[in-house]
């Protein structure tokens, strides 16, 4: 295939999936998650919650509705989206889907459906149905293509199921988490042909340049330095050469924590946000993969760099 064109100049919208911190005795630290939170809507990005990052698999249901309720609360009119997570109920997927939806909305948020085994079956028409279930209900919602290297209900789309599932109006975009480049690039010239105003955000954190391209972002990566992250779309937007050093190292960053096994990232992430003092502790949800604690002296001198990088871009 042909690859999209490179779109210089183009302003990048962000969306960030903001880790949920633990304590040392393996209890979540509400506090210093609405803290994280903040900072990713003062940063200029928009914050996801109940996604892969915060741990929705690992959390019971009421966890993600305390969540959301907390969320919603913080709002005040702000934008924020959240996962609707119907993984482990019984019954009718679209219905579960629609409910889930709605206790989103009520609450002000953007709903995305995250997989799950009910759907992991379905063909590919059977699932442009259901979408088309959800939509009946639901003015605005986004898709989730999750990679099973993140959880085993993941699923990604076949290509023609994407391109019809974009004739849904009130599906205004969809996350691609396949980690492949060439996936992506398939969906932005899909996009691009049939729905140009159609959001293709990637969750490539071993690819994050692909907002080059034309992709936005719902990234697990940008928790690690919000700041980092919204600097370097200004930079983009600006023409700014300084753009590529930034996300090189935003790059690295990556590369270190998305190794295998993938879901450890989110100790990667809690080991930075607690080097940057940002959390009291470096401890992940006890039933998720560890990283060892050697990590630490690899991910110091990113977090020097891109320190310094961003104080150097800031205005004084």
């Amino acid at each position: 295939m042909n690859l999209p064109p490179v779109r210089p100049g183009r302003r990048i919208e962000g969306i960030s999936a903001v880790l949920l911190p633990f304590r040392k005795d393996g209890t979540a630290d509400l506090e210093a998650y609405g803290r994280l939170i903040e900072r990713t809507w003062a940063a200029g990005l928009t914050p996801a919650v109940n996604m892969d990052t915060g741990y929705a698999n690992l959390l019971a249901p009421e966890e993600r509705r305390d969540i959301l309720g907390m969320v919603g609360s913080m709002a005040r009119g702000r934008r924020f989206v959240a996962g609707a997570y119907i993984e482990g109920f019984d019954g009718d997927p679209a219905m579960l889907y629609r409910r889930e939806c709605s206790a989103i909305a009520c609450n002000g948020g953007i709903p995305i459906l995250f997989p799950a085994s009910a759907t992991g079956d379905l063909p590919g028409p059977g699932l442009v149905e259901l979408f088309r279930g959800v939509a009946s209900e639901v003015e605005e919602f986004l898709g989730f293509e999750l990679g099973r290297m993140f959880v085993p209900f993941g699923r990604i789309w076949d290509i023609e199921t994407y391109r019809a599932l974009l004739a849904i109006p009130q599906l205004k975009g969809a996350k691609h988490s396949s980690l492949s480049r060439q996936l992506e690039w398939e969906r932005l010239a899909v996009r691009d042909s049939e729905r140009p105003g159609f959001k293709v955000y990637t969750g490539n954190d071993l690819a994050i340049d692909m907002v080059q391209w034309g992709s936005d972002y719902l990234l697990g990566l940008s928790a690690f330095h919000p700041e980092a992250f919204a600097i370097r779309d200004r930079m983009w937007e600006a023409g700014d050469a300084r753009f590529h050093e930034l996300n090189d190292w935003l790059q690295h960053l990556g590369m270190l924590a998305f190794r295998a096994p993938v879901p450890a990232y989110k100790h990667s992430c809690a080991q930075f946000l607690h080097l940057r003092g940002l959390i009291l502790s470096p401890e992940p949800h006890v039933r998720n993969p560890r990283r060892p604690e050697t990590d630490l002296a690899l991910l110091e001198p990113a977090l020097r760099r891109l320190d310094e990088l961003v104080a150097a871009a800031s205005p004084r």
